[in-house]
């Protein structure tokens, strides 16, 4: 079969749209968010979506299936395109933070919820923090640099989560990643 030009954003609205048609409330997370905060300096071929509840057994099968994807492996698969979609079960959290806001895109009558920027930062650093996973903390640092996220939060969150030390790494990097030439913030002295 041949291969679609739709693009992961464009997928990400689909597969949105059909899950709220049958009823199912999700929240986009993961690299997609990274790719979509980013214009796609971080490619990601996975669309990862939590659950806001518990839908009826087999009501996520029929949804996804009647977009032509169908499960394998824990996985839903299109043959029309490499993208690939997981459901997460629920609560939508980023470690013991529940999600509380979400970021909303809109495209003519399709909706998309998905991580904020900073909880998006927050779900990378998860995987850095807890995994030691390298990439993810370069794709925290790319949507910290490319969005406005709200440091405060990142480093009282990555305190609760017993991360302190980590985090030093992470605003070591963010610094550290600053294009050549941009100039550094101005310290303001008080008079």
């Amino acid at each position: 079969m041949r291969r679609t030009q739709l693009r992961l954003e464009d997928w990400a609205f689909r597969v949105s749209d059909r899950l709220r048609r049958f009823s199912i409330e999700a929240i986009l997370t993961g690299g997609a968010c990274v790719s979509l905060y980013s214009s796609n300096a971080y490619p990601s071929y996975d669309l990862d979506f939590v659950l806001r509840g518990h839908p009826e057994p087999g009501r996520i099968r029929k949804a996804m299936e009647s977009l032509g994807f169908r499960l394998d492996s824990g996985r839903f698969i299109h043959p029309e395109t490499e993208y690939f979609v997981e459901i997460l079960p629920p609560p939508p959290s980023v470690g013991e933070d529940p999600i509380r806001e979400t970021s909303v895109r809109r495209r003519g009558g399709l909706r998309l919820e998905m991580l904020t920027p900073t909880d998006c930062v927050k779900d990378r650093l998860a995987a850095f923090y807890h995994w030691q996973d390298r990439p993810s903390l370069a794709q925290a640092v790319l949507v910290a640099r490319m969005r406005s996220v709200d440091m405060r939060e990142i480093g009282r969150w990555s305190r609760a989560e017993g991360m302190a030390e980590p985090f030093k790494a992470f605003q070591r990097a963010r610094r550290e990643s600053r294009p050549a030439g941009a100039p550094k913030r101005a310290l303001r002295r008080k008079s």
